[in-house]
């Protein structure tokens, strides 16, 4: 994290630091002090002696007290600067500057976070062995479809519901293959996905408290995640989960009750809105860490709705730094209602997004962790593309895509009862091998360190065309947004 500088007037943001080991050398634990003195002092003079130019993944905006906010997207590091320092900043970031400064602590913190990197610097092998990391084996995420069943009929839905819940066999077969599999693993994320998950608690109770037990007992770091739309999720059941290490959540509403129970009413008709808020309220009094993201999918019919849906959303949520917003436009993902959706055009979907965030932040609402999660290193890659990641369905046939069941190249295989996969590793190669190793854009742009050109592959497979994520696209305006978010902190604090 960057640390707040009493010699200069800037307020530093979260920094976030790529998680690898350095590329310089650094001294040894066993050093001694004087040994260590004596290096300090040669590193410092070497730093008089080296030449420094800005990183050609850096971004910036200028935002509303006249200051600038930097990030970098290969370190993740994003800082701040007052109107002052701005000027003198932008100077040490000009292409061919001359005019260093290297004993001064901006320009210090500007080398540190690599947003200034050695002239001799090789940016693009830098980014290409970051992408290469991506093929590491001892991560996984799985995303767990626990029934294909859904208690919901959203209209803009691209699900079939063809299958109930995971079969006994599955099950098995995911415990005998974690068993085996955690032996080489450091980290294990799971995703609860379905249809609707809480439909089956029972399975994510057995399939949690497995994955619990061999991750303890292999020394894995084990974190989970749920999307739900939250019809079922009541502070009894929340606490179970909670119990069972899932403390991330995504719940969506869609604008005021009138507007979201046309759009996400109950399977066979009725109102699917107080209920879920009565649930998320119920939620508040549970004194554990937790996080919720309220998700509030847009289009041309509900646009209207969702800014004056804003207010109401603080007033009920406001008060709890455990909830936070996320809106998202709709999309034709594939479902039956494609053709009749009144999906916003590209240029709407890029200026709403960020006017909602705005206007959720100026109200008193946090914006969501996603947004700065997908500006970290490989943050912005849909898990389709990493090669440590897939979905296993409920009959336990497997997938990369969540979206595209149907899509045959998108059916790797099946895992069997007893733990072993059939992988069809040419259709792995294909989801994993899409991005920036055939994309001369991709490889050049200022965002690649974070996307890799695989923002989602499937996309790209469909249209041919380069999937830019929203964030790159208006890379200003979330800076601008994250610059919001933390004066709004700096004010409540």
């Amino acid at each position: 994290m960057a640390q707040d500088e009493s010699q200069h007037a800037s307020q530093q943001l979260p920094t976030y630091k790529l998680q690898q080991a350095s590329l310089e050398p650094t001294c040894s634990k066993a050093c001694s002090d004087s040994d260590k003195e004596t290096q300090h002092q040669s590193s410092n003079r070497a730093q008089h002696a080296v030449q420094w130019r800005p990183s050609r993944f850096n971004a910036q905006a200028q935002v509303d007290d006249d200051g600038l906010i930097l990030y970098n997207s290969y370190s993740g590091a994003i800082a701040s600067f007052s109107a002052e320092e701005r000027k003198r900043v932008l100077s040490w970031l000009h292409p061919g500057q001359t005019d260093m400064e290297p004993d001064h602590e901006i320009y210090k913190e500007l080398r540190e976070h690599g947003f200034l990197v050695s002239a001799d610097t090789d940016e693009l092998r830098r980014a290409q062995f970051l992408h290469q990391s991506m093929h590491q084996l001892d991560a996984m995420h799985l995303v767990l479809l626990v029934t294909e069943a859904c208690n919901f009929r959203c209209n803009y839905c691209y699900e079939y519901f063809p299958r109930g819940n995971m079969r006994g066999e599955v099950i098995k077969g995911l415990i005998a293959y974690m068993e085996q599999r955690a032996k080489t693993l450091s980290v294990l994320n799971i995703s609860w996905h379905g249809g609707e998950p809480l439909l089956a608690p029972r399975v994510i109770e057995q399939l949690s408290a497995s994955f619990i037990e061999v991750c303890d007992k292999y020394n894995v770091a084990y974190h989970a995640e749920m999307s739900t739309n939250g019809y079922y999720l009541t502070r009894e059941l929340f606490e179970q989960m909670l119990d069972l290490h899932i403390d991330r959540y995504m719940i969506t509403l869609d604008g005021p009750a009138e507007v979201h129970n046309t759009r996400r009413g109950l399977f066979g008709g009725g109102d699917t809105y107080e209920r879920i808020v009565s649930n998320l309220l119920s939620l508040k009094q549970v004194d554990r860490p937790f996080e919720i993201n309220i998700r509030v999918n847009f289009d041309n019919s509900n646009l209207e709705a969702v800014h004056s849906f804003i207010p109401e959303l603080r007033d009920l949520f406001g008060d709890d730094e455990r909830f936070a917003v996320y809106f998202r436009p709709v999309g034709c993902m594939g479902g039956e209602n494609d053709l009749t959706l009144p999906v916003c055009d590209a240029r709407t979907k890029d200026k709403e997004i960020w006017a909602l965030n705005e206007e959720a932040i100026q109200a008193g609402l946090p914006v969501s962790s996603f947004i700065k999660d997908i500006l970290l290193p490989t943050g912005a890659i849909c898990y389709a593309a990493k090669p440590n990641s897939m979905v296993v369905g409920s009959d336990g046939r497997l997938y990369k895509c969540s979206v595209a069941f149907e899509q045959e190249n998108n059916q790797l295989g099946r895992i069997h009862e007893d733990g072993t996969l059939d992988v069809d590793m040419d259709k792995l190669a294909l989801w994993t091998t899409s991005g920036e190793e055939t994309d001369a854009n991709c490889q050049a742009c200022f965002f690649r360190p974070s996307c890799q050109g695989n923002h989602c592959p499937l996309y790209r497979m469909r249209t041919g065309n380069r999937p830019c994520s929203y964030e790159k696209r208006q890379i200003k305006q979330v800076l601008r947004t994250i610059w919001l978010q933390s004066a709004a902190y700096e004010s409540a604090e």
